[in-house]
C-alpha cells in the first residue's frame, strides 16, 4: 500500500472521529415520571435499597434512569405539580445530572383523551385570549426553568392529545372532526411551540406530540395526518402503552413502525407500567387489580413486570430505521405511606415496605436489547384495522426472518386488483395501507388480502389469506 493511500485514510479516520465526537449518538432514553414524589416525601415516604434508605432519584439513577419525566398544572388545587413545585424539582433532577422532560397538561388537574379541562382561570377567554393565555404560560415556564438553569431537554406540549386541548375551543374527533376544530387545536399547538422556541433559542430542547393510542394505526393516521396538513412543527412522536387500555402487545410493534415510516420521526413510549403484584397495602382503589388486566405469559411479579420492560424496551428499539429513542416507566416511586394512598403502589419498582425491586434492573443493561435480538417469533398476518372499513384500512404483518414478501388484494371472484408488498424485506413488523379509493371506486362487499412469505435462506413458504369488507 503506498503512502498516499494510507495518508488518505488515516484522514478519513481521524475525520470520521472527529465527526463522531462533534455529532455523538443520541442516548437511548430511559426514563421514570415521578410527579407524585414530592408529596409522597411530605407524607413521610422512605426508599431503601438493601435496607439502607436513600434518596429516590439517584437509586433511579444508580440503575440505569436517564431522563426524569414530571408534570405540570397550571393551578392545581392541592399545591403540587405547579410551577413553584417544578422549579424546586427541575433543580434537584439538574443536580443529579439526569435529564428532564416537562409534561404540560393544560389543566388544573389531569388532562388525557377523555378529559382535556381548561384552567379555571381561562375558563371564559375568547379563543384569542385563550390563544394568547396559552402562549405565555408556556414561555413563562420555560423562561422560569431557563433562568435558574434547569431548561428541559424535552417537553411535551399536552397530554395524551388524542382528541385535542382545552376542550371545546381545541377539540377534535367525533363531532369535532372538522376543520374549524383542526384549524383551533393546531394553532393552539403552534402557539405552545413559538413560545418553547422563543425560549430554547439555539438550545436543544425538543418538543414532544403525545398520544395515547399505541396499537391503533387507524386513529395514530387520523391525528398525525392532520397534524402535519397544519404544518404544527415537533420533533417527537410520544405515544403510552398500558395493557389494560391499549391492549395486546401484538399490534403495537406493527404501529410503531408504521408511525416511524410515514412520519420520520423518533419515538418514545412515554407512559407504561405493569404490575408486580395484584395485592394491595391501602384502601385507595389500584389501577390495576385483575387477572383480566395482565398481558398472556406476563404473570403480576417481579419478573414478570421485568420480562414487560425488557420486551418493551426491546419493541422500541427494533423500530425500523432507528427511531425507538426511548421508554418513560409512569411513577415507580408511586409508594403508599400511613397518610398518603397510592393507585399506583402495585406498579411501583419498590415493594410495600419501600424496598427496591429487582425489575429496574431491566434498563440496566439495555445494550443487550437491540435490532439482532428481534422479538418476532414467527410468520403471522393480522386482522384489518378497521374493519369494515373506507375509504382505507391498515394491514399489519410480521416476518422472522429475511424473506421474500408479498401481499395481494382480491375481490370476491379471485381477480387481483393490487400488490400492496412485493419484495424481500428483514425480520421484523410491518403495517401497509390499503386505500379503495386509491385510483379506482370499489364496490361495497367481500374482499381478500393473501401474504405470501417465502424464506431466502430455506425456501420455506408461508401463506395466509384472510377477508376485509368495504362498506360505502
Amino acid at each position: 500500500m503506498n503512502k498516499q493511500i494510507i495518508l488518505m485514510l488515516s484522514s478519513m479516520m481521524f475525520f470520521l472521529l472527529f465527526c463522531s465526537s462533534l455529532f455523538p449518538q443520541a442516548e437511548y432514553l430511559k426514563g421514570a415520571d415521578i410527579s407524585y414524589l414530592q408529596q409522597i416525601e411530605d407524607n413521610g415516604g422512605i426508599y431503601k435499597e438493601n435496607g439502607i434508605a436513600g434518596d429516590p432519584i439517584l437509586i433511579l439513577k444508580n440503575h440505569g434512569i436517564n431522563i426524569i419525566r414530571i408534570r405540570l398544572w397550571n393551578n392545581p388545587p392541592e399545591g403540587y405539580n405547579n410551577l413553584a413545585k417544578l422549579l424546586i424539582m427541575a433543580k434537584r433532577i439538574k443536580q443529579a445530572n439526569l435529564k428532564l422532560l416537562v409534561d404540560f397538561h393544560y389543566s388544573d388537574s389531569w388532562a388525557d383523551p377523555g378529559k382535556q379541562i381548561k384552567p379555571a382561570a381561562w375558563g371564559s377567554l375568547n379563543f384569542s385570549s385563550l390563544e394568547d393565555s396559552i402562549y405565555s404560560f408556556t414561555k413563562h415556564v420555560l423562561s422560569s426553568l431557563k433562568a435558574q438553569n434547569t431548561l428541559p431537554d424535552i417537553i411535551q406540549i399536552g397530554n395524551e392529545i388524542t382528541y385535542g386541548i382545552l376542550w371545546d375551543d381545541g377539540r377534535v374527533g367525533g363531532i369535532y372532526d372538522t376543520p374549524l376544530q383542526w384549524s383551533n387545536f393546531t394553532s393552539l399547538l403552534q402557539k405552545c411551540i413559538n413560545g418553547a422556541n422563543e425560549v430554547r433559542g439555539t438550545d436543544s430542547m425538543k418538543i414532544m406530540i403525545h398520544i395515547d393510542c399505541s396499537t391503533d394505526s387507524t386513529k395514530c393516521k387520523w391525528f398525525f395526518d392532520n397534524l402535519n396538513s397544519y404544518n404544527v412543527s415537533y420533533d417527537y412522536i410520544g405515544v403510552s402503552y398500558y395493557p389494560w387500555f391499549q391492549g395486546e402487545l401484538d399490534p403495537l410493534p406493527s404501529n410503531l413502525n408504521f408511525l416511524a415510516t410515514r412520519y420520520n420521526k423518533p419515538i418514545i413510549i412515554a407512559e407504561t407500567g405493569y404490575p408486580w403484584t395484584l395485592g394491595w397495602d391501602d384502601t385507595t382503589n389500584n389501577y390495576v387489580g385483575n387477572q383480566s388486566q395482565l398481558l398472556p405469559g406476563y404473570t403480576a411479579t417481579v419478573e414478570g413486570q421485568k420480562k414487560f420492560l425488557i420486551d418493551l424496551i426491546s419493541i422500541n428499539k427494533n423500530i425500523r430505521g432507528n427511531f425507538g429513542k426511548g421508554v418513560i416507566y409512569w411513577e415507580p416511586l408511586s409508594i403508599t405511606t400511613p397518610t398518603f394512598g397510592s393507585a399506583m403502589e402495585n406498579l411501583a419498582f419498590f415493594d410495600f415496605q419501600g424496598n427496591l425491586l429487582n425489575s429496574i434492573s431491566a434498563f440496566e443493561n439495555i445494550n443487550s436489547v437491540n435490532g439482532a435480538g428481534n422479538p418476532v417469533s414467527g410468520y403471522d398476518l393480522k386482522q384489518n384495522y378497521p374493519n369494515p372499513f373506507n375509504p382505507s384500512t391498515i394491514i399489519s404483518y410480521q416476518i422472522p426472518k429475511n424473506s421474500f414478501v408479498k401481499i395481494e388484494v382480491y375481490d370476491i371472484k379471485g381477480d387481483k386488483i393490487e400488490d400492496l408488498v412485493n419484495g424481500e424485506l428483514k425480520a421484523g413488523y410491518y403495517s401497509v395501507e390499503f386505500n379503495a379509493v386509491s385510483g379506482r371506486n370499489l364496490a361495497s362487499g367481500v374482499y381478500f388480502y393473501r401474504m405470501t412469505a417465502t424464506d431466502v435462506t430455506t425456501d420455506k413458504l408461508f401463506i395466509v389469506t384472510k377477508k376485509f369488507v368495504l362498506v360505502k
